[in-house]
C-alpha cells in the first residue's frame, strides 16, 4: 500500500520526503528536481510497540511500515503532457493515497511557480489536472460501453448511467471522491477504473516555524475550502521537520521541539494519518526474540492477519489466541493475562481489532 506525496513544484514535497523516509531525495528551490519517483519505506510511529517493549523486553522491535511515494511536481497542463505530465500522472495512478502538499508560508527567497503564494489556487491547479485525466479515463470507458448499451445489454445499461453521473461532475469540476454514487455502482463500475481522483486524500499545509503549532489564515482557509471532501487537513513546517532530522541524538530534537512548542514532530503526525488513510490496522506479536507490528487492512478476518506473517499460516489456521492491548498493559505479561481470564481464544470468522497482541496456531 502506497501514498503518494503531490503538489506544484517547490511546496516542499521532496524535503517532507526526506523527513519522512531520511532517503536522500533531491530537494532544490527549482521545479522538476525529482524526476523519477522516490519511494521511501517509512516507519510508523506508535506508542503501544513502545509499551511493549518495556514490557517484553525483547531481543528486538519491529514496527510497521507505509510506503511513500514522492512524485515530482504537477503543473497546469500535466493532463495533457505538459512538464513531465504523462509520467507523473501515470505514477500517482500507481498509488493508493495522495498526499497533497500546499504552500501555506511566505518567503521571497521561495520561488513560487506561479508567482505568489496562494494555496487554494494550488489547490484546484492540481484539482483540475487530476480531474481531466479521470475524465479522460471516464469518457474512453464511457464509448465502449455505450455501444453495448445500444444493444440492450442490462449490465452496460447500468454501468453507462454511472459513468455518465461520472462525466457530469468531472466536467463540473467535482473529484470522483465528491460525486454522489451508489455503493454497489462504485464497487462495480468505479472502482476497477482506479480513478486518481477517487483515491483517499490528505492535504498537508507546509508553514513556516511560527505556524508549527497553531497553523496560520492559509491553512484554515484550506480546511474551508475542502469541508465538503471529506478530507483530513494537517499542518506541519515542513523546513523545522528537516532541520530536526538532522539533528544526531534523540535528546537534541525532542529538545528542539519542546523550544518550539510541539510534543512529536509533525511527521510522526502524518505518517500515521497516511496509514489510516489507506485504512490500514496493526496488531501486534509479542514474545522474547521479537516484539513486531504487522500491518493489516481495516476488517481483516484472524486468517487474513496470519497470512500477513506467513501464506501457511492463513493456509493451515486453526485458531487466535488474542489478548487485548489494553490488558496486556494492565496485567503487563502474557501469563498473568491468562491468569486473569482474558486471553480469548478466536476462530476463523473473528474480524481483528487494532491493538490486538496475538498468537496463531495453524497446521499445515
Amino acid at each position: 500500500m502506497k501514498a503518494g506525496i503531490v503538489g506544484l513544484p517547490n511546496v516542499g514535497k521532496s524535503t517532507l520526503f526526506n523527513c519522512l523516509s531520511n532517503a536522500k531525495a533531491q530537494s532544490a528551490n527549482f521545479p522538476f528536481c525529482t524526476i523519477e519517483p522516490n519511494i521511501g519505506v517509512v516507519n510508523v510511529p506508535d506508542q503501544r510497540l513502545e509499551k511493549l517493549e518495556e514490557l517484553v523486553n525483547p531481543e528486538r522491535v519491529l514496527p510497521a511500515t507505509v510506503e511513500i511515494v514522492d512524485i515530482a511536481g504537477l503543473v497546469k497542463g500535466a493532463s495533457k503532457g505538459e512538464g513531465l505530465g504523462n509520467q507523473f500522472l501515470g505514477n500517482i495512478r500507481e498509488t493508493d493515497a495522495i498526499l497533497h502538499v500546499l504552500r501555506c508560508f511566505d518567503n521571497d527567497n521561495v520561488v513560487h511557480v506561479d508567482g505568489s503564494v496562494d494555496p487554494i489556487r494550488d489547490k484546484e491547479t492540481i484539482d483540475m489536472e487530476l480531474q481531466l485525466k479521470d475524465l479522460e479515463s471516464v469518457e474512453k470507458k464511457l464509448d465502449k460501453v455505450k455501444r453495448a448499451a445500444k444493444t440492450g445489454n442490462k449490465e452496460a445499461q447500468k454501468e453507462e448511467a454511472v459513468l455518465s453521473a461520472l462525466k457530469e461532475g468531472l466536467e463540473a469540476g467535482k473529484s470522483v471522491r465528491a460525486i454522489e454514487i451508489s455503493e454497489d455502482g462504485r464497487e462495480e463500475f468505479v472502482k476497477p477504473l482506479q480513478l486518481i481522483t477517487d483515491k483517499p486524500v490528505m492535504y498537508v499545509c507546509n508553514v513556516d516555524e511560527s505556524s508549527a503549532v497553531d497553523g496560520n489564515a492559509y491553512v484554515e482557509k484550506v480546511k474551508e475550502a475542502v469541508s465538503d471532501e471529506n478530507a483530513e487537513v494537517i499542518f506541519l513546517a515542513v523546513g523545522t521537520e528537516a532541520d530536526i532530522t538532522e539533528l544526531e541524538s534523540y535528546e537534541e530534537r525532542q529538545m528542539f521541539l519542546e523550544d518550539i512548542g510541539l510534543s512529536e514532530p509533525g511527521s510522526a503526525k502524518l505518517i500515521r494519518g497516511a496509514y489510516r488513510l489507506l485504512e490500514l490496522d496493526t496488531y501486534f506479536t509479542a514474545g522474547e526474540k521479537e516484539v513486531r507490528a504487522w500491518t493489516i487492512p481495516v476488517g481483516a478476518t484472524a486468517p487474513q492477519a496470519a497470512g500477513v506473517i506467513h501464506t501457511d499460516f492463513e493456509k493451515g489456521f486453526i485458531r487466535a489466541e488474542v489478548i487485548a492491548y489494553d490488558d496486556y498493559v494492565k496485567y503487563g505479561s502474557e501469563a498473568k493475562v491468562k491468569e486473569a481470564g482474558r486471553m480469548r481464544v478466536e476462530g476463523k470468522e473473528y474480524i481483528v481489532k487494532d491493538g490486538d497482541v496475538m498468537h496463531f496456531r495453524f497446521n499445515v
